[in-house]
């Protein structure tokens, strides 16, 4: 029975290796890189040239007991209100996550007085674009990269079973 849970091992083991990684597309933000989310730092500089996507994550670090982070209107947020925020995204940690996962933009500021010393982000969530198409196979003479590199492989994934293979016969 231990034979055969070890051969069951190896050929999901080998399956795993032998699957396709999916890409990850989802990314960490450090809101304001290594200057946090503090006063006197212009957040809409720092977004400048980012492409924030849906999946996404802002994190926020900050002095919990000074700072907090309301989601808000477009008006509310060029006139530093927190009043009436849509989402108190503050969880009490001073470590806290926004996720976007909804297609829209987000109006985040700090609602404790700092969004008037620049504690405040604008950002633009968007669909991910679409996987660029792969190129046609090249060929190389009357054989495609594709046929030549299943040559290769073929044999190579051949010996690596049958090295498995023997492998689990001698153990038995």
């Amino acid at each position: 029975m231990a034979r055969f849970t070890v051969l069951i091992a190896v050929v999901v083991l080998a399956f795993i290796v032998a699957a396709p990684v999916p890409e990850v597309t989802a990314k960490k933000y450090t809101v304001g890189d290594n200057k946090f989310w503090n006063p006197n730092i212009n957040y809409t500089i720092w977004a400048q040239g980012k492409h924030f996507y849906l999946g996404d994550w802002l994190y926020f670090v900050f002095d919990r007991n000074q700072h907090n982070i309301l989601e808000v209107n477009k008006t509310d947020y060029e006139s530093c209100i927190a009043d009436h925020p849509i989402r108190n995204w503050t969880r009490g940690a001073g470590r806290d996550v926004v996720t976007l996962n909804v297609t829209k933009h987000y109006y985040l500021l700090d609602g404790k007085g700092g969004c008037y010393g620049g504690m405040k982000l604008a950002v633009k969530v968007e669909k991910l674009p679409p996987p660029p198409k792969s190129a046609p196979a090249k060929s190389i003479g009357s054989v495609s990269m594709v046929t030549g590199l299943a040559q290769f492989m073929i044999p190579a994934a051949l010996f690596s079973v049958s090295t498995m293979w023997d492998a689990i016969l001698r153990m038995w």
